[in-house]
Formats: C-alpha cells, sequence, structure tokens
C-alpha cells in the first residue's frame, strides 16, 4: 500500500502540461499562462497628473501660501486624452486634470483645491499653497517598464492581472488547453437525481461534486450516463470516455468486491495499472492508471472518500495539466476548539471548518458516506495514525474552500 506522498509523486512522474493555445484577452480568466509575457510598452506611457489641478515650475510656487497667493499666468487647458502645445515658462501654468500629460517646462501639479481664478482675468490662477518637485506626478514607466514580465509560466489569469495585460496594450495570451476530463460511475444501485428512486437504490451525487470541481480548477468535465456492472458495459465506457478525455476520473467499482469491474475492465481494453490502495483514510481504494497516455484515476464510491482523494490526489493532476508551479492545497492556521483523534493505523483527513477567526472545528460524523459533514466543511485536518491534537492546539488545514 502507497503513503499519500509516494501515490502523488508517481502520478505526477506520468503528467505533462498539455499543448498551449493563443485566446484573447476575454476568453483568458482563469487559463495558466503557457510563455512568459513582456510590457512591450512602459505604463504610464509618459508623465501624467496624478490630480485635477495646474502643472506648474516648483520653483514658482516655493512662496504661495493662502494669505499670499502667487499668481501665474494659464497659459493652455489639457483635458486628458489629449496633450499640451505649449512649454510651461516662469511664471505660467496649464489646467490639467487626472491623466492628462505633464507638459513639457513643468515639474509638479498644484491640485485644484489649492488653487482659485483670479477674480480680474480668469487667465490668471493664484496658487494657495506650494508644491515640491515632482509633487502629484505619476512618472513614465513607474508602475510597470518596458519589457518588464507581466506574467509567468504558470500563472493563473485572475481579472486583476488581466486587467495590468490590457493596461499594456496585449490583446492576446499563450494559454495552456484545458483538460478534457471524462467523469463516469459505475453501480447498479444507482439512480439519476429527479427519477424514481426503487427499493434497495440510491441516487447518485459524486458526478455533479466531481465535476464542478473540475470545472472550478479550468478543466472541461465529461459527464457520462451511469455504467451498469457488466463487464461489457465498463469497457465500453472506458472506450467512449478515453476518446476524447485526456484523464479519465472515476468513482465506485475499484474495490474487491464481484462487481468492483473498473480494473478488469481497464487492463482488459490494453490499459496498464501503475497501483492500487493508499494508506490513508478516507480514501484507501484509490486506483491509478494509464492508457494510450492518457490517465485514469479511480476513485472510491463512498461520497467523501472521493471528495478527499480529488482533492489530494486529483486536484494536483489537474493544476500539473494547466502548467501550475504550485500543485499544493492552501493552508490555514487556526486553533482547534476540541479535541480530535485518530485511533487507526492509517492517517485520518478529518473535515473540518475554520472560521474567520481561526477557530477550528470537526464538520460532524467522520464516516466516509456521511455527506452532510462534508457539505459543512472547508478543509481537511491531517490526523497521524494513533495520534490526538488536543482543544487549544495550533493546527493547519487544507482548504478545500
Amino acid at each position: 500500500m502507497h503513503s499519500l506522498e509516494s501515490a502523488l509523486q508517481s502520478i505526477l512522474d506520468q503528467v505533462s502540461p498539455l499543448s498551449s493555445e493563443p485566446v484573447s484577452l476575454g476568453q483568458a480568466a482563469g487559463r495558466r499562462v503557457a510563455r512568459i509575457l513582456l510590457s512591450r510598452m512602459n505604463l504610464p506611457p509618459f508623465d501624467n497628473s496624478a490630480m485635477d489641478g495646474y502643472a506648474v515650475r516648483a520653483q514658482d510656487v516655493t512662496a504661495a501660501r493662502a494669505d499670499r497667493p502667487v499668481t501665474l499666468n494659464r497659459i493652455d487647458r489639457v483635458p486628458a486624452g489629449s496633450a499640451a502645445a505649449v512649454h510651461v515658462r516662469e511664471g505660467t501654468c496649464v489646467r490639467i486634470f487626472t491623466g492628462s500629460p505633464l507638459p513639457s517646462g513643468a515639474d509638479a501639479v498644484v491640485m485644484q483645491e489649492d488653487a482659485r481664478v483670479a477674480e480680474h482675468d480668469p487667465n490668471f490662477i493664484q496658487i494657495l499653497d506650494k508644491a515640491a518637485p515632482w509633487e502629484n506626478v505619476r512618472f513614465k514607466g513607474e508602475d510597470v517598464a518596458q519589457g518588464t514580465p507581466l506574467l509567468q509560466p504558470g500563472d493563473l489569469c485572475t481579472p486583476t492581472r488581466l486587467g495590468i495585460v490590457a493596461a499594456c496594450g496585449i490583446a492576446e495570451l499563450e494559454v495552456f488547453q484545458r483538460p478534457r476530463i471524462a467523469v463516469m460511475t459505475t453501480g447498479n444501485e444507482l439512480c439519476e437525481p429527479g427519477t424514481s428512486l426503487p427499493p434497495g437504490c440510491l441516487y447518485e451525487s459524486n458526478r455533479i461534486v466531481i465535476a464542478e470541481e473540475l470545472r472550478a480548477l479550468g478543466a472541461t468535465p465529461r459527464v457520462l450516463p451511469i455504467v451498469p456492472d457488466t463487464m461489457e458495459a465498463t469497457q465500453a465506457a472506458f472506450i467512449n470516455a478515453f476518446e476524447t478525455a485526456d484523464c479519465v476520473v472515476s468513482t465506485g467499482g475499484a474495490s474487491v468486491g464481484e462487481l468492483d469491474l473498473l480494473k478488469p475492465a481497464f487492463e482488459a481494453i490494453g490499459g496498464q495499472l501503475n497501483f492500487w490502495k493508499v494508506s490513508m483514510k478516507p480514501g484507501k481504494p484509490f486506483v491509478f492508471g494509464t492508457y494510450q497516455h492518457k490517465l485514469w484515476c479511480g476513485l472510491p464510491g463512498n461520497p467523501v472518500s472521493a471528495f478527499v482523494t480529488f482533492q489530494l490526489l486529483v486536484r494536483p493532476i489537474l493544476l500539473k495539466l494547466q502548467g501550475a508551479r504550485d500543485l499544493t492545497l492552501p493552508v490555514s492556521w487556526g486553533t482547534l476548539m476540541e479535541p480530535l483523534s485518530n485511533r487507526g493505523d492509517r492517517r485520518h483527513f478529518v473535515r473540518v471548518c475554520i472560521d474567520d477567526a481561526g477557530e477550528v472545528r470537526s464538520g460532524g460524523r467522520q464516516s466516509s458516506h456521511i455527506l452532510s459533514s462534508l457539505s459543512l466543511a472547508n478543509g481537511l485536518l491531517d490526523l497521524p495514525p494513533e495520534s490526538t491534537k488536543n482543544a487549544g492546539d495550533k493546527v493547519s488545514v487544507l482548504r478545500f474552500r
């Protein structure tokens, strides 16, 4: 039986990032950058005003006071989107607005609250306060210099990152392709939600959970119909799934029961099993294999086991396929508010909830079929075998929400 770390390493050794493709800026959100992206320009592209006010020579207004204003001749007006046609000389100023290019000769901007139009002539401005050299001036390239890396390979295209790319005039990005993931589940006892429920049957819930987790991670899920427990149907489902998928994620049918047919069906179509069973709870009966350079992750059928193994073993695959550099779940630190024990010989990933105050509590009953505790939790606490953590202990929580 593999440790979690050796299982994950064995999987990741088989995974390489997918090919890249160009997409428009409007289609890039949630994608991963495939090539380094350099700024083609300075941002700002010119020295400009940080305020509405007056462009001046700082040395002309060093003596300006509210009770002794300095009067300057206004020689131009420059709205944002235009440029001054004049040079600011001694005793002159230019009306300027936020974002307007700084006129030549000026080295400061007096904000309009510190100036007033002279009563005798609107072409003269009274400056009521001094301005230091380069006060209220945004310098060319002070945000981003031309040639500066904007995005590195593996970076996630977030709205704010796309904003700076747009500000630098770039309309297209090279990103990794979205992983195509087929989601399948097996079991004669499973029924589609919304249908009638015969005696002894259950509504299937794993596919919606897995599909939405895949979508949130940037993959494109393809949800397959429930597969009946026959060798022929299972083989056909695998062949169908691999036709259009980079990876197949299945739930159920991978243990040692008489109707657990996924492993033999996978091998029958030419798949190669890499390993089966991971020393963890929940999620021991996890299986990984390859088929014609594509991947199969067989998750347990119990909903909690399927979810936990997805977070710890499948999520890193999806991220690496997209070129991500950090494949780990985010970690939050908090204080345990109740004792938690693991009396078994496998590490236990306990469903917990950590709140905004950093208080960590169990999500509820920890059996692998209990969905209610999973729906209330937002993280996992890794409890080593035969260990106890006490109330008041500082603990790290692997966050999945």
